[in-house]
């Protein structure tokens, strides 16, 4: 059977984590495990997984810390699946840099769906980026690398909030409404929870704005969505096709 991808649980909950190991074996993937979190992030320099779930509260590191430490250095995928489910903590996971959030206790054939669909997500990201720059003005991305420089200077985005930015963009002067953004950036099992949109439209104002309080690229349209406006630069400068985004009267 040829293996579909290599997955690192850190978790120190030893049951959960065999038997998530085992599910994700019988799904194709290879899986390791940490049970503490310094050890983990030994293994994802080690290792090199393609996709990492990993616990919230753990001896000698715990999971938040790790998720923005493994974000600094990797674009890799972070499922953060912990008893921790409330929606502040949900919040903190996101605003860490988690691609995803499961609750405790597992249904792990959700698990397994939750796993195949970020890193399905991950790969359609790579596969349909453009080889190509957009050029707005104070604003420059280059798709294939995931690469965003603002007024010359390089920014680092989370992998969501690069998807958030690549929807915006490529829907420019589009209006994108709450539910697509969270579409695009979390998959449909976040639709209805636009709590995730307004933080991740308050970080990348916070990168890309030259005032975040005055914003001038990503505009709020109250009560629907937000909007791409650039900073006037012809639009022949984007390459790249607009995703499949319907404009909202």
């Amino acid at each position: 059977m040829n293996i579909r991808g290599k997955v690192l649980i850190i978790d120190d909950d030893v049951e959960y984590a065999h038997l998530a190991k085992t599910w994700l074996q019988k799904a194709g993937y290879e899986a390791l495990i940490s049970q503490d979190g310094l050890d983990g992030m030994r293994r994802v320099f080690s290792s090199r997984p393609n996709l990492v779930l990993l616990d919230a509260m753990m001896p000698k590191m715990d999971g938040w810390e790790v998720c923005r430490r493994i974000r600094e250095m990797s674009d890799i995928p972070v499922l953060m699946v912990t008893v921790r489910s409330e929606n502040p903590d949900r919040i903190k996971g996101f605003s860490m840099g988690a691609d995803d959030y499961i609750p405790k206790p597992v249904d792990f054939s959700e698990l397994i769906a939750r796993v195949q669909a970020v890193l399905r997500r991950v790969t359609s990201d790579v596969s349909n980026e453009e080889r190509s720059s957009f050029l707005d003005g104070e604003l420059e991305i280059e798709w294939h690398s995931r690469q965003v420089w603002v007024r010359g200077k390089r920014v680092k985005l989370s992998p969501t909030e690069f998807r958030v930015l690549a929807c915006l963009v490529k829907n420019r002067n589009w209006i994108v409404t709450h539910e697509q953004l969270l579409e695009k950036g979390w998959g449909p099992n976040y639709i209805g929870d636009k709590s995730f949109v307004k933080l991740y439209i308050r970080y990348l104002r916070q990168k890309i704005e030259a005032d975040p309080k005055n914003p001038q690229m990503i505009l709020t349209e109250r009560g629907v969505g937000y909007r791409f406006a650039g900073s006037g630069v012809d639009s022949d400068s984007f390459s790249g096709e607009r995703a499949d985004v319907q404009e909202i009267d």
